[in-house]
């Protein structure tokens, strides 16, 4: 298990465990890491406003806030699996890792009986992963601007192989004719620019906050493109 699905796998466990808590020698054996590994991860999670603290005394562990856990929840098992076989199509698409956490809060929740059924017609869906993953080595940090709402700085390949240095506003992220894109306002253009997310050879969120351009400004999305927040 690399760190990243390890500090997801430990967000899910500590909510799963919820006001009982978790201690650094429990984790530190269930993930077969050190318990500075832990300690380590803890402080990542917590840097990163998951809202989890040590709790002193005997027997005492590490305790998420209850209002980051999630009550009984009832989807059916066609529902979960549903959930289950779209997470696991988008694989390695822009925020796949969020889906994934997102599903694992849903199952933790389930009754037992759900869960299992769901797992059973899970069971009957299979999806080929043979393709490449999207975006490359700079998708996480595309991301991350994004959401967050901060300038992208980011060196890209041009289809003729110019590379060059950018800073931009990020928009959205466009999915069309087989490929991703940032659409994002270019700081050296000052203009909108469509950026193929396998061209861009690195990138890192900056501190400073990106401009508030709205989705219209792009123009008029390709013929068959809709947002996924349009379940019409």
């Amino acid at each position: 298990m690399n760190r990243t699905d390890r500090l997801y796998a430990i967000r899910e466990e500590l909510r799963r465990a919820g006001s009982t808590g978790r201690t650094a020698e429990r984790l530190a054996t269930l993930f077969e890491v050190s318990v500075r590994t832990v300690k380590r991860d803890i402080s990542t999670l917590q840097h990163g406003g998951f809202p989890v603290w040590a709790q002193p005394g005997p027997g005492g562990g590490y305790v998420v806030d209850a209002s980051a856990t999630l009550p009984p929840v009832n989807f059916t098992d066609a529902e979960v699996s549903g959930l289950a076989a779209a997470v696991a199509a988008h694989r390695g698409q822009p925020f796949d890792s969020h889906a994934r956490a997102a599903l694992a809060k849903v199952l933790s929740v389930m009754d037992a009986a759900t869960r299992e059924r769901s797992e059973e017609l899970g069971s009957r869906i299979w999806i080929d992963h043979t393709e490449a993953l999207s975006g490359g080595p700079a998708r996480k940090a595309i991301e991350q601007a994004l959401h967050e709402r901060r300038v992208l700085s980011m060196r890209y390949r041009s289809g003729n192989g110019e590379e060059t240095t950018r800073r931009v506003d990020p928009v959205l992220l466009a999915h069309t004719q087989g490929q991703w894109y940032l659409v994002a306002h270019c700081r050296t253009r000052e203009a909108i620019r469509w950026f193929r997310l396998d061209r861009i050879a690195t990138a890192h969120p900056t501190a400073e906050p990106s401009r508030a351009i709205p989705v219209d400004s792009v123009g008029t999305p390709p013929p068959a493109a809709k947002a996924i927040a349009d379940h019409n």
